[in-house]
């Protein structure tokens, strides 16, 4: 390897590790910010919510990678050529192709690597991520009963707290509601004191009552006839109260979503898809013959004003033989009728709903399928936008470039979205949703490309009049 690959690929490697860094560290951020609320207040250990957060960052490599390949090019080459480093290249004899040749096999090697990273580790970690998340929202909060509102967060239990001794932890002037027996028969029990003890095992909470009076309806069950059902009134100066509360965290088996899509490879993926191709045909032509020969579908009339009903080899008028009927024969008639038609709707929605399921199924799977070949292919498009925009733009640093990656990111994500949007509603095909993002920005990486490889000035202001000019004056003509 020569001096200059080395030079180039030495200046890229050390932007594109940062920047992957910093854009990873922002995704992370945001989508903390989505599920922050099933993290805070769970008493979760330290090592879980690493974890989390380490298999959280691996399913966000996908987006992360992408956009540190467009702003380290970019920048490495936004940097060169505002150093006339370029264009020293340039004056040498050296193409814009040549200088490019390490960074492309280097991308090409990373377009391999995102390949078996989406194939091979992602639906692992997607898979242990959703159990994780799974399991937090399973999770019982952690105990921290606030003053002056109602907790909820006890099983059957509403508890509503006047004051608190922050030194004992005691609860002051408390008003218990319990509704384990039902909302119509809650017992209520109140105390000038409560504390608030947890058991060994992590799996009861001990509520110790300390001069107070309960209150409990005695139900009619119980041997009473009344009309109106009495009550039981006690006055205590120590009770307890035992209540089932799992403050552990038990982490569900990740084994459930081995079904999933997002837990398979390319590999189970191409035979699901195509299982579920051949249970998808069998079924609408299993379904079409069933109601072809159930005769769910009459034959459309030539007239609907003329309908005839043959009978006793006669012909008779339908509208005439309904006008002679008497009222209970006309009513069994259209009871009949709406009946039929019932019947036939029940069918039919029977019948779109399993088609719709295996539909469902086959798009989640083909979704998943054309995306662990978008990541790759993004990574090379990016590459063949940031570099030459980068040459053309000549800035470096991080203020002219980061702008131009995030709107660019923006505008691919915003695509992207879209697309995977309407192929998930079977508007488009999936593999025109999916590959949307790239159709759209292929012709503009090579629009780019050679724009930089023929010194084009690309934001030239005089230039772009002078072309419009040119094409208004020619429509004139």
């Amino acid at each position: 390897m020569k001096r200059i690959d080395l030079y180039i690929l030495k200046n890229f490697l050390l932007l594109f590790f940062a920047t992957f860094f910093i854009c990873s560290f922002v995704l992370i951020m945001q989508f903390l910010w989505l599920y922050i609320g099933e993290l805070v207040g769970k008493g979760l250990p330290m090592s879980v919510l690493v974890e989390f957060l380490f298999y959280s960052w691996l399913s966000l490599v996908p987006m992360a990678l992408p956009l540190a390949i467009l702003l380290a090019s970019l920048m490495s080459f936004g940097d060169m050529g505002e150093k006339l480093e370029l264009l020293a290249m340039k004056s040498a004899g050296v193409s814009l192709f040549r200088i490019m040749r390490s960074l492309m096999i280097f991308i090409l090697l990373i377009c391999f690597g995102a390949f078996w990273f989406s194939n091979n580790v992602i639906p692992v970690a997607q898979k242990r991520q959703w159990a994780l998340l799974h399991s937090f929202r399973n999770k019982s909060p952690e105990l921290n009963i606030p003053v002056g509102e109602f907790y909820s967060e006890i099983n059957n239990l509403r508890l509503y707290v006047r004051d608190k001794d922050y030194d004992t932890g005691a609860l002051l002037d408390v008003m218990v509601y319990d509704f384990s027996k039902g909302f119509d028969n809650a017992a209520v029990t109140t105390a000038d004191t409560v504390y608030v003890k947890m058991t060994e095992d992590k799996l009861n909470l001990k509520l110790i009552f300390k001069n107070g009076e309960s209150f409990e309806n005695l139900e009619k069950d119980e041997g009473f006839n009344f009309k109106n059902v009495p009550y039981r009134r006690e006055s205590f100066k120590t009770k307890e109260m035992l209540v089932n509360f799992d403050a552990n965290f038990n982490e569900l088996d990740a084994s459930y979503l081995d079904n999933q899509h997002v837990s398979k490879n390319i590999v189970r993926l191409t035979h699901d898809i195509d299982s579920v191709n051949v249970v998808r045909d069998s079924l609408k032509t299993s379904l079409s013959v069933q109601m072809r020969e159930d005769k769910l579908f009459a034959k459309a009339f030539e007239s609907v004003d003329t309908v005839n009903v043959l009978k006793d080899d006669k012909v008779y008028e339908f509208d005439s033989l309904f006008a002679k009927s008497t009222y209970r024969q006309a009513k069994n008639i259209m009871n009949n009728a709406l009946s039929r038609i019932n019947t036939v709707a029940n069918d039919v929605q029977y019948s779109n709903t399993v088609i719709s399921d295996s539909d469902w199924y086959f798009t989640k799977h083909s979704l998943e399928w054309h995306k662990k070949f978008t990541l790759s292919f993004a990574c090379l498009i990016f590459f063949f936008i940031g570099a030459p925009l980068g040459a053309i733009i000549r800035k470096g640093g991080l203020g002219m470039p980061a702008v131009v990656s995030v709107l660019m990111f923006i505008v691919y994500y915003i695509i992207d979205t879209m697309g995977v949007k309407m192929a998930r509603e079977a508007v488009w095909a999936v593999w025109q949703g999916m590959w949307l993002s790239s159709m759209v920005l292929l012709p503009i990486g090579i629009f780019l490309t050679y724009k930089a490889a023929t010194d084009s000035v690309l934001f030239n202001v005089d230039g772009w009049k002078a072309f419009f000019r040119k094409i208004i004056l020619r429509r004139k003509e």
